[in-house]
């Protein structure tokens, strides 16, 4: 089981930082993006560095708050979903 958990923590933060990768480099070729719901969807299962590390490293997304709203409260979902797991379940 804790294997698993450190195979989706990684390839969820692994994804973020990948998308976020992407979605910088069809931002300054004007091309078709990602949607900010695909951006954030990654920290639900912990990819949250994954995405911080994609907005620090490139300057993307670092200005609108929206999307940084909506990250954090992807991020508190996550960290309720840890907390009713652990409480609950283990």
């Amino acid at each position: 089981m804790e294997n698993l958990i450190i195979y989706i923590l990684i390839m969820a933060n692994s994804v973020a930082f990948v998308q976020m990768t992407i979605d910088k480099r069809l931002a300054e070729k004007q091309r078709h993006r990602f949607s900010e719901a695909q951006l954030i969807a990654p920290t639900l299962f912990g990819g949250f560095p994954g995405v911080l590390l994609g907005m620090l490293l490139f300057r993307h997304k670092t200005k609108k708050r929206s999307f940084q709203l909506k990250l954090l409260f992807a991020l508190f979902l996550f960290l309720g979903g840890i907390y009713l797991l652990r409480n609950r379940f283990f």
